[in-house]
């Protein structure tokens, strides 16, 4: 909730919306309501990249003000109906058919976004990383092990170990059982 509460906004794809139906909101901290210990008083803005608007005007996102949906193609009617539970819509469209990326980025600029903590799945993970749009990973890592069928966190290919992307180990501390690792390129 620390790290939620300092962002300019929280990321999530369209995936992660239908799957999980999260609210990205800053809720407790240190078990007090966050209004009462959050410095900036005030939710970061909740961004889902949605090629297609297939968010569901129905998602829990939208229950609290603060939401911006970014896609690269959709009809007015998808539009209208996120529009009306407050939503602000923007089109990035990509030549592929996909959120343009970089024109994304440059958006966060201009709204003067210092920081956007990114909570998504493997693709959207990995489409940023592959974009080199990721400055710092925040990893949570929980002392199990998960079959090869489990999902990873970032979806790309990777041709050898010779396209491996090093990290440094800026901050490594236990959490309760689980480790957390704060980690950024070289």
């Amino acid at each position: 909730q620390h790290w939620r509460a300092r962002s300019c906004a929280m990321l999530t794809g369209s995936g992660t919306v239908l799957a999980d139906d999260p609210q990205l909101t800053v809720r407790q901290i240190d078990g007090q309501p966050w209004h009462q210990v959050c410095a900036t008083n005030r939710q970061p803005l909740r961004i889902v990249l949605d090629s297609q608007l297939q968010t569901p005007p129905h998602a829990k996102i939208f229950d609290t003000p603060g939401v911006l949906l970014v896609h690269a193609d959709a009809s007015a009617d998808r539009i209208a109906a996120v529009e009306a539970r407050g939503a602000e819509c923007l089109a990035l469209p990509g030549s592929d058919g996909h959120i343009d990326l970089a024109a994304w980025m440059l958006e966060m600029g201009r709204r003067q976004f210092n920081e956007v903590t990114v909570e998504a799945g493997a693709r959207l993970n990995g489409a940023l990383w592959q974009a080199g749009l990721v400055d710092e990973v925040l990893l949570y890592q929980a002392p199990v092990l998960l079959g090869d069928t489990a999902r990873g966190m970032l979806q790309f290919d990777l041709a050898d170990l010779s396209q491996k992307r090093a990290l440094n180990v800026v901050d490594q501390r236990r959490i309760g059982p689980d480790w957390r690792c704060l980690l950024r390129g070289e």
